[in-house]
């Protein structure tokens, strides 16, 4: 176990933290995960860790999060309490095939993978890349390898274990399958895990990623999907973040699309200190359609980034961004959207939108919207709107007997109900629905659904 320190650069402290670690991480990680790591390390040295100064980092401060005093452990944790007597999800009424990584770790309960029901394979992304080598090599590092972050090069040089999920040709999922990823830890920690989902042609897949924390320390995650929907597949994939505000998350999820296929993605940021969500989307067949959606509600001194880059490589296409904030206290965030529609993309139709609500005069929001078209025979829009709550509709609710705070929630519920809608699993949107009724008005804690009671 490593601890992370102040006394050289981010980016030597982590090279040295590789070369003296290299062995340990390779023992308790597969071989092919392994063959990547170099590779990774050499990159990460070109590009280091992103700045303020950067375009796509402007508003996040990456290097504070970084030097936090946190360890940095390789393989499984001894741990001494039972994690599902003493964890209960936010989702508990939805019927999920659940998966639980610990610490960036799968959580090994006797069975490191299943075979779902059509032969659907799931679990421990390490044990699958020992037990299928030749499905996970297809597809592991293709789409995440391009990057130019650097800290996803780290992910590829540090992460030992995430979930599989992969759907043969022509299977629909039964019931969705339902990660839950904790922390909990006697001191600050830093994790970092890798997912890799893979929907064949014609597949379909959903999958719901739970994120919490489970003691009262400082946490750092840093974690990479990589997403393929083959021809024709869909795949809808909801991510619920509700980690306590010592907490700092930053993913990174790298999305492929091929001809006909539909992948459906909706980010809902309830609670963590530090949040930058990276969502990259590649249509690369015609007629491949996306819908990328966030919802964030932060209070005190949280901060929440997204970025969306959406690359239209094929004609013919339709892309969909919404994204939308309430603001409190002294809050702060970001929002970077960005289009790219090539050359020979004719007949694109890609359309984006970011709408923030700022309750207080001290919350703070950035957002920039960004079109980048080749194609000159296209349908493309973006916007960006931040203002505080329409008083005529608060007038018109409070002449009806409503009272005024119970008016104001009821229109920052309506405003927010426009991203939940659009989930696909009607138990877990009814159940999101009431989570972000609850933190509206206060009553959504970290420690909602944890029996700890870590103060």
């Amino acid at each position: 176990m490593s601890t992370i320190t102040e006394n050289i650069s981010l980016k030597e402290q982590f090279l040295d933290l590789y070369r003296s670690s290299s062995k340990e991480i390779a023992v308790n990680s597969a071989p092919l995960m392994n063959t990547h790591r170099d590779k990774a390390i050499i990159k990460l040295e070109k590009l280091g860790f992103p700045s303020r100064g950067g375009e796509e980092y402007r508003y996040a401060d990456i290097e504070s999060v970084f030097k936090q005093d946190m360890e940095k452990s390789f393989g499984n944790q001894k741990i001494n309490i039972n994690i599902r007597e003493i964890f209960h999800c936010d989702v508990p009424d939805i019927d999920t095939n659940l998966f639980l990584l610990v610490n960036g770790m799968f959580y090994n309960n006797g069975q490191m993978l299943k075979e779902l029901p059509g032969g659907i394979i799931a679990g421990s992304l390490s044990q699958a890349a020992k037990d299928y080598p030749g499905l996970v090599e297809k597809h592991y590092d293709r789409y995440a390898g391009s990057s130019k972050d650097g800290l996803v090069a780290l992910n590829t040089a540090f992460a030992q274990d995430g979930i599989f999920i992969y759907a043969p040709r022509g299977v629909k999922m039964e019931k969705p399958v339902q990660i839950v990823n904790i922390m909990i830890s006697e001191a600050g920690l830093m994790a970092q895990h890798r997912n890799l989902f893979v929907a064949e042609e014609d597949a379909e897949l959903n999958i719901v990623v739970c994120d919490h924390s489970l003691s009262a320390h400082r946490f750092l995650t840093n974690s990479v999907n990589e997403v393929f929907a083959g021809e024709r597949a869909q795949i809808n994939l909801t991510r619920i973040q509700n980690e306590h505000n010592g907490s700092s998350q930053i993913t990174h999820s790298f999305n492929h699309q091929e001809t006909g296929s539909n992948l459906a993605t909706n980010i809902i940021s309830l609670h963590g200190g530090f949040i930058r969500n990276n969502v990259y989307v590649k249509l690369n067949g015609e007629h491949a359609e996306n819908h990328s959606m966030g919802l964030y509600l932060s209070d005190k001194g949280q901060y929440i980034d997204n970025f969306v880059f959406i690359d239209h490589a094929s004609p013919n296409c339709f892309s969909n961004q919404l994204y939308k904030g309430v603001m409190d206290d002294y809050a702060s965030g970001a929002f970077t959207g960005r289009i790219l529609v090539r050359r020979d993309a004719q007949k694109t139709n890609a359309y984006q939108s970011n709408n923030n609500i700022l309750l207080t005069d001290d919350a703070r929001m950035h957002s920039r919207p960004q079109l980048e078209i080749y194609a000159d025979d296209v349908k493309c829009s973006h916007g960006s709107t931040m203002g505080q709550i329409d008083e005529n509709a608060l007038f018109y609710l409070r002449s009806r007997g409503i009272d005024h705070r119970e008016a104001r929630l009821l229109l920052m519920f309506a405003y927010t109900h426009e991203v939940i809608q659009n989930i696909k699993v009607k138990a877990l949107r009814e159940r999101i629905d009431d989570l972000v009724n609850k933190r509206l008005r206060g009553e959504l804690s970290r420690c909602n659904n944890c029996a700890m009671q870590c103060g």
